[in-house]
């Protein structure tokens, strides 16, 4: 393409449909159009850029070359342009649009369900998508768009650079149910490794974790006798037996009934919680706002600093 003025924002929109949906009755159906206008108007695109851009296959369309490397500029390009023509005034009460996060179980029952609390009372139009955090590509799907928000832990930042922001910072407490022998003492380091212990593994079912590793700092070991697949089922676990637990505070919060809490006796270095996102949505006025409802929300003041060089 060497002259801009043969293009214009409509047939843009169509080639980004077309990548996404590979189907040219998908996109004329996502672009309220029939099927034989987006036909011309790929056509059209085919002149433009030389090239042409999909070939027909059994289930669809697949893009070529040309086309998959146009991709990662076309969206960008178009959250840019739609970034300049909206309205600077968002209004939450009335905004319609969707969104979509992934956190691991603990972050949901900690952070993300009184998130949605409060964005089900702000923003009643808005549609939320909470995901698992059990995905190996999360930076390619925030770039991409299958993914909006990544809420995540300190360990689980992945390398490649993106816009974030720290939400909060946890810390680990034990745990016990009111009728263990050690609700009311205070736990010595002697009583913490002899007793049997719980722990949460979702994935790998393993029996060392955080609190394991500062233990061996010092010399010593505790009896892990149960994995558990997620921390919303380790209160009631708890409650059945006089095992320990080792948890991140917040995940108890609403769930203290018939249980007890005590400092460990060793040093277990806690975590920080944090929201990443794509440079794509860092200026869309929906995604800066649900930002601002997760800071309001973990109790972090929402005039801090992001943690990349891009500013809210």
């Amino acid at each position: 393409m060497s002259d801009i003025r043969r293009i214009d924002l409509n047939l843009l929109l169509a080639l980004n449909a077309l990548l996404e949906e590979q189907s040219v009755t998908r996109a004329a159906k996502r672009l309220a159009l029939t099927q034989p206008t987006v036909s011309a108007m790929l056509a059209r695109l085919r002149k433009i850029f030389g090239d042409a851009l999909f070939v027909r296959t059994p289930r669809g369309i697949l893009p070529t070359p040309r086309a998959a490397a146009l991709a990662p500029a076309l969206k960008q390009w178009l959250a840019d342009a739609h970034a300049f023509v909206a309205a600077e005034h968002f209004e939450p009460a009335t905004a319609d649009f969707t969104a979509s996060l992934s956190a691991n179980d603990y972050i949901q029952s900690a952070l993300v369900v009184p998130f949605i609390e409060r964005v089900r009372r702000e923003a009643p139009n808005a549609r939320l998508a909470v995901r698992s955090a059990q995905f190996t590509d999360i930076p390619a799907m925030l770039e991409d768009g299958r993914l909006d928000l990544c809420v995540t832990t300190t360990t689980e930042i992945p390398s490649l650079e993106l816009p974030s922001r720290l939400l909060y910072e946890e810390r680990y407490i034990g745990v016990v149910r009111s009728a263990h022998p050690l609700a009311t003492t205070a736990v010595t380091l002697e009583q913490f490794c002899r007793y049997p212990h719980v722990m949460v593994s979702p994935a790998e079912g393993r029996f060392v974790g955080p609190t394991d590793q500062a233990l061996a700092q010092i010399g010593r070991k505790r009896r892990v006798v149960l994995s558990a697949p997620g921390f919303l089922v380790l209160p009631e676990i708890l409650k059945t037996d006089d095992l320990i637990a080792v948890l991140p505070e917040r995940v108890l919060r609403g769930r203290m009934a018939n249980l007890s809490t005590f400092a460990p006796p060793v040093d277990i270095p806690g975590f920080g919680v944090h929201v990443l996102w794509h440079q794509r949505i860092h200026q869309d006025s929906a995604y800066r706002w649900l930002r601002e409802q997760l800071a309001l929300t973990a109790h972090i003041d929402i005039d801090r600093a992001d943690t990349s060089s891009k500013k809210m």
